[in-house]
């Protein structure tokens, strides 16, 4: 099969040929459709994470159709249509795994990691991390569901908003774009912090009630309860603060790495919360594909074949892409 093969650190992207994988235990076979290309995907071109050694094939946006699966499979079928999340399995027997919480089990295999990715034209799927996808979302919408949309919603969620609580987005990116759609499909007065005036009228379009440009005009406007911050610049995090209202909770969804600095006065006397965040629970992204299905959020995409998977990467590592990059099989 065809595969997009990082071959080392920093190096580019090559469609190499390699051999197709089989499932095993409780494995399915997955032609892919689409995978989508996170920035992530950057970090560990880069070997900014620890991983296992190079060469590696890369993607936690995976989706496709099932063509195969392991006798012992039940749950799932040839023909069904699924997607896998970042965690592809773990040991099940530690303490976090009992308790529900399997993304913080020191034995997790990620995909795209430990385990192969999906900027292939096969890939194998553990059968319990799959989510079967709604008919009504086509695989390239779906692929970005799986990570961005994902992440932002369960921020969301984990925030615990209120009724009549108001939601500000900051960084109206590949992450940001989806955040200010979820806010407010599920309701909330939305507010997107953006320093970009030339995305005003698609951030009206996407739904946001009003715009500002730093915490200071967010706080003259009233503040906000709950910050989903998708920027990966702390210096921006940091400045938003001062518009979170009393009890007010900045969800930290993107990386930097210089510390974030809060003040006491506001840890204190506003009783804010820094709240960090990723994918936090299989509930959240049954949601936030159900939203994408009801027609509530749209992703916005660059298509590429996996041809050009070299060129797609290029794009989300310059900060191009238009943004959301997806490749399609």
């Amino acid at each position: 099969m065809k595969a997009a093969v990082v071959p080392a650190v920093s190096s580019s992207w090559q469609i190499k040929d390699v051999p197709q994988p089989q499932p095993g235990p409780n494995q399915v076979l997955v032609k892919m459709h689409a995978s989508g290309i996170c920035y992530t995907d950057v970090h560990l071109t880069l070997g900014h994470f620890p991983g296992p050694p190079f060469p590696r094939i890369l993607g936690h946006e995976p989706v496709g159709e099932i063509v195969a699966l392991a006798p012992d499979v039940t749950t799932r079928k040839v023909g069904d249509r699924v997607g896998s999340a970042w965690i592809q399995s773990t040991c099940g027997r530690c303490e976090w795994c009992q308790r529900g919480r399997r993304t913080f089990c020191p034995y997790m295999k990620g995909t795209g990691i430990e385990a192969q990715g999906g900027h292939a034209e096969y890939m194998l799927m553990n059968t319990d991390a799959t989510y079967l996808i709604p008919d009504k979302v086509s695989y390239e919408q779906a692929a970005p569901i799986f990570c961005a949309g994902y992440t932002v919603y369960s921020g969301l969620r984990w925030a615990d908003p209120q009724p009549h609580e108001r939601v500000a987005v900051l960084g109206i990116g590949g992450l940001g774009h989806l955040a200010v759609q979820y806010a407010k499909a599920a309701g909330f007065e939305t507010i997107a912090i953006s320093h970009s005036p030339d995305k005003d009228k698609l951030i009206r379009e996407l739904g946001a009630d009003e715009i500002v440009r730093d915490g200071k005009s967010l706080a003259a406007a009233g503040g906000a309860d709950i910050i989903l911050s998708t920027s990966n610049s702390t210096k921006s995090m940091n400045d938003s603060i001062q518009g979170l209202r009393p009890d007010g909770r900045l969800v930290a969804m993107g990386a930097d790495a210089e510390p974030l600095a809060v003040s006491l006065t506001d840890l204190i006397m506003k009783r804010i919360r820094i709240i960090g965040s990723q994918q936090n629970g299989p509930e959240y992204l049954y949601e936030a594909l159900d939203f994408v299905a009801e027609g509530k959020v749209k992703t916005i995409v660059e298509t590429y074949p996996l041809a050009e998977a070299a060129k797609a990467y290029e794009r989300v590592a310059d900060g191009k892409a238009r943004f959301r990059a997806v490749l399609t099989m």
